[in-house]
């Protein structure tokens, strides 16, 4: 059976080619991996060819032989690239198992040549031979793939009657063949698709497409063959490289389904298993992988063993390599770093260096590794980033609603309506200047793309600051008659000074406060969100603008009042937790930046959700903003209050009857009885808003007296 044919030229031809290639860039003195790989997978895929071409010592079919000698031919002249003793062993392996095929010798003996040759190449060099990555390859990039690299040689569907077809010679294969096919596997396509097929058409796609993409091909071309999925998937047969290596039939008879009907329908389900998107689970795997390796190596190394230190070194660079592609293609600087301190590693284990120096060229790598995890595992869920993005809009807008609101309301009450003008141009000048704001801060991250972590850092860091404020503002405010206290002091002063600039500012600092923080804290939000944030985030906000506009018709329309306390409550309970996952996250942005180390601290989970990382350094600002919490917790709730009571008597002064001061027995009352208990808040509120009238009293008088002393000077 011909596996995979044509699609632009004679694999002979690309071979020679790429055998060019390797020898004008392959050294004696170097690890020959991607070489090792490829005399390895050529001759599997010869004695693969054998088998479905010889049974019982007959040929039955000459074409599939073929293919297994031209493979073999393959595999020699890379062979011949190999440095010496090596080299010899091999040739000599492989003139060998060519004679197999010379002689239609059993397909047993050329396959165990094969697998004999890969291992004695693998131990020899250290090789990892099969790169299988951690995650399934993207189906739908493979459909994309497919359609412009193989369609037009082996059709839409896999029948081989692509528009190129008919001009081959031999014909394209039918990838729609579920019977011919069945012992195929994903790697045996992703092999095929590497090096080519040998006598045809098909030519070698290592050197034009990158393993991720051929591994996604693979895995969409093996699909070609098989009817739609149905059928749950075991969790032990959805991690890819557990089904990488399977037949159908294996599959099929890991499942318990082998001869029934359906059967490979169930098949399809596990090959069509994807991960999720924002899934990084087996990225961190392989991460976990690396990092025991690692410690490993080191510990052999401090052991005195320093070969197998050095080799165990190695075998966590061949770990990394299976998600290498995912680090180089988000940060290329950052992939090129890593491998620099895996060949340090390495050679400074092999040559003799200090426990010192072992650990501080550990400790490099780990910081360098958690850096490379984030950049390919810290994905906010986008249910996550539209809820955040919901919430900042909705707090924001309704404490601007509700000041601008309260400033006009409290101006018709004491007979200023007409000035009602001054309080819209300052909030029409607040809505211009955060848009010029948000238009400024944007212009400065794009004039340094050289710093842009480190400025996304300390924006995220400001946004810290700035949220747990807010957060520690509302809770403070959450009393009703605090919040009427801190509104009017805010009108009072500007309707007494009868200056429209005053009352223009105060309505401009009110809204442009809330602007600046929206602004702030939305940036924060695009850079912990990262690559795809912009859809979820830009779904918050509209929905965030729906809620904004119905609040507003509802107050000025039906007369709504919002439940300041519950608002008050959620709203700042929700910021303190963005506050706490900025901190993290903009410590992480600096070290991205460069800016702050990145010491790692083994033992502690990743919960990039909530911005906590295994590093030092964020650890200890999120500690710090804990702390602060507490504090302000305890202030606002306990030592204010009781501060708060104290005063009260003193204030009364010595004149004031006894019996007015509340009783312990009355105080005991109200903490039992809710009636009183809120008698008791009722009566705060009387008296705040008693004092905030007193005030205005007493402010009006002095601008009444001022005037009179005018109008008298005057005359």
């Amino acid at each position: 059976m011909i596996l995979i044919h044509g699609i632009l030229s004679r694999a002979l031809v690309v071979g020679s080619v790429l055998t060019v290639a390797l020898g004008a860039t392959a050294r004696a003195d170097e690890q020959p991996v991607p070489l090792v790989r490829r005399i390895a997978s050529t001759t599997a895929l010869a004695a693969q060819e054998y088998r479905l071409g010889v049974q019982h010592g007959r040929i039955v079919a000459e074409p599939e032989v073929e293919e297994a000698r031209l493979f073999l031919e393959e595999a020699k002249r890379s062979a011949l690239l190999l440095p010496e003793p090596a080299r010899a062993e091999a040739v000599a392996n492989l003139e060998r198992m060519l004679a197999v095929v010379q002689r239609t010798g059993p397909a047993d003996s050329l396959a165990a040549g094969a697998n004999a040759l890969a291992e004695a190449l693998a131990t020899r060099f250290g090789v990892t031979l099969d790169e299988v990555p951690a995650l399934a390859p993207s189906l739908a990039r493979g459909a994309a793939l497919y359609r412009a690299q193989c369609a037009s040689c082996h059709g839409a569907l896999g029948a081989g009657d692509g528009p190129a077809a008919a001009g081959l010679d031999p014909r394209p294969a039918r990838l729609d063949d579920a019977a011919a096919l069945r012992e195929a596997s994903v790697l045996d396509f992703y092999r095929r698709i590497s090096i080519g097929v040998a006598g045809t058409a098909m030519p070698a796609f290592e050197a034009k497409l990158g393993a991720d993409d051929r591994w996604a091909l693979a895995a969409y071309a093996t699909l070609l063959r098989l009817p739609a999925a149905a059928g749950e998937v075991p969790a032990a047969m959805a991690v890819f490289p557990a089904v990488a290596r399977l037949s159908d039939d294996s599959i099929a008879a890991m499942l318990g389904v082998a001869g029934q009907p359906g059967a490979l329908a169930r098949v399809a389900a596990v090959r069509s298993v994807q991960a999720a998107e924002g899934d990084g689970g087996g990225h961190a795997a392989v991460f976990a992988e690396v990092r025991r390796t690692i410690d490993d190596a080191v510990a052999r190394g401090r052991d005195g063993d320093a070969a197998t230190a050095s080799s165990t070194a190695f075998d966590a660079y061949m770990a990394f390599e299976r998600v290498e592609p995912a680090v180089r293609a988000r940060e290329p600087g950052l992939a090129t770093d890593l491998e620099a301190a895996f060949a340090a590693l390495r050679t400074r284990l092999a040559g003799g260096a200090t426990p010192a120096e072992v650990q501080a060229l550990r400790g490099t790598l780990l910081g360098r590794l958690e850096l490379a995890e984030r950049a390919i595992a810290d994905r906010p869920a986008a249910g996550s980033l539209a809820l955040q993005s919901f919430v900042l809009l909705v707090r924001e807008g309704l404490e601007a609603i509700l000041i601008v609101g309260a400033l006009l309301t409290f101006l018709v009450k004491t007979g200023a309506g007409e000035r009602r003008r001054d309080i819209h141009i300052g909030v029409a000048a607040a809505l211009v200047v955060s848009v010029l704001t948000a238009v400024a801060l944007e212009t400065v991250f794009r004039i340094s793309p050289a710093r842009r972590e480190a400025l996304e850092g300390v924006t995220m860091l400001a946004a810290t600051g700035v949220l747990f404020y807010v957060s520690y503002w509302l809770l403070s405010k959450m009393e009703v008659a605090k919040w009427t206290q801190f509104v009017r002091s805010r009108v009072s002063e500007a309707v007494t000074s009868g200056s429209a600039l005053a009352l223009a500012s105060a309505s401009f600092l009110a809204v442009y406060r809330e602007g600046f923080e929206t602004v702030l804290f939305y940036k924060a939000l695009w850079a912990s969100g990262g690559a795809g944030a912009s859809l979820p985030i830009v779904a918050g906000m509209a929905g965030g603008t729906v809620v904004l506009v119905a609040v507003y018709y509802a107050i000025n329309r039906f007369g709504v009042r919002l439940p300041l306390k519950p608002f008050f409550a959620v709203t700042g309970t929700f910021l303190y937790y963005m506050a706490f996952v900025f901190a993290g996250k903009g410590v992480a942005e600096l070290q991205e930046g460069g800016v702050l180390p990145t010491t790692v601290l083994q033992g502690v989970p990743r919960w990039p959700a909530l911005g906590i990382y295994p590093t030092a350094e964020s650890l200890v600002a999120q500690g710090v903003l804990v702390a602060l919490a507490l504090g302000a917790l305890a202030w606002v709730f306990v030592l204010e209050p009781r501060r708060r009571r104290s005063v009260a008597p003193a204030a009364m002064g010595p004149a004031a009857p006894a019996e007015e001061a509340p009783t312990v027995g009355a105080v005991a009352a109200a903490q039992f009885d809710p009636h009183a208990r809120e008698l008791l808040r009722s009566l705060e509120r009387m008296a705040a808003d008693l004092a905030a009238l007193r005030n205005d009293v007493e402010r009006l008088r002095e601008l009444v007296a001022q005037r009179s002393t005018t109008a008298s000077t005057r005359s």
